[in-house]
């Protein structure tokens, strides 16, 4: 069988760095790369509800890009609910090394692409957009989402995950990082981040064109909230 692949554009695969936070995100993930990828999961049954989730919502002849794909370790556990997988990602040592995971796991239904959230080298259309632990490193979320509108067919899915302001205090955790992050992020060793709440989340995924779904968070210690918004109407 000769798998259909998206339209890609033409040229070589390029790093899409528009400006310096964009420039200082890839070279501050580039230097995680190795430590991301040898990290455990830390929290199993919130990250294998996401793949059931998720899973639910994939068909067998579905082209599916992943935006922020990281090491791929999401995309290749997918890739066998559906047709064909782009993976994304800004980071070239995150690229590489998701290619040398797929090239030992025997998966060949999925292209990495070095490329940032924009994904300015594929042009789709794609049935699914997945953007996992994402949105909240975007500085430009808007953007980001009525490029994803761009990408998707029309009725087309996306499917995020994302840490969001919880109610309250929150979690221990969570008022650990209220106090360490900015110090992280003065010494370089941590990104930029932007925290949402739920509602302002939601509202900026209707705003550009989706109806939301599903939206839920599941451990509920677990400040991320998945969510899953099909796509109704052009770009705004």
């Amino acid at each position: 069988m000769t798998l259909s692949r998206p339209n890609l554009k033409s040229g070589t695969i390029k790093i899409t760095t528009e400006g310096l936070m964009a420039k200082e995100a890839a070279a501050f993930w580039n230097g995680m790369a190795k430590h991301y990828a040898a990290s455990p999961i830390k929290d199993i049954a919130s990250y294998e509800f996401t793949l059931q989730r998720t899973r639910s919502y994939l068909r067998p002849q579905d082209k599916v890009l992943e935006i922020g794909a990281g090491t791929g370790s999401t995309a290749l556990l997918l890739a066998s609910s559906v047709a064909y997988i782009t993976a994304t990602d800004l980071s070239t040592e995150m690229i590489k090394i998701g290619q040398t995971k797929a090239a030992e796991q025997g998966v060949h239904n999925i292209d990495f692409l070095v490329d940032g959230a924009m994904a300015e080298t594929v042009s789709g259309p794609y049935d699914v957009l997945l953007a996992h632990n994402l949105f909240h490193l975007l500085d430009d979320l808007p953007g980001v989402l009525k490029r994803a509108n761009e990408l998707l067919k029309p009725g087309g899915l996306l499917i995020s995950k994302t840490p969001c302001k919880p109610q309250g205090l929150g979690p221990a955790s969570y008022r650990l990082m209220q106090v360490v992050l900015p110090i992280m992020q003065l010494l370089g060793k941590a990104p930029f981040v932007a925290m949402r709440s739920v509602p302002e989340l939601e509202r900026l995924i209707r705003e550009q064109g989706f109806q939301i779904i599903e939206s839920c968070n599941n451990p509920v210690k677990d400040i991320r909230n998945y969510i899953v918004a099909r796509k109704t109407a052009g770009k705004p």
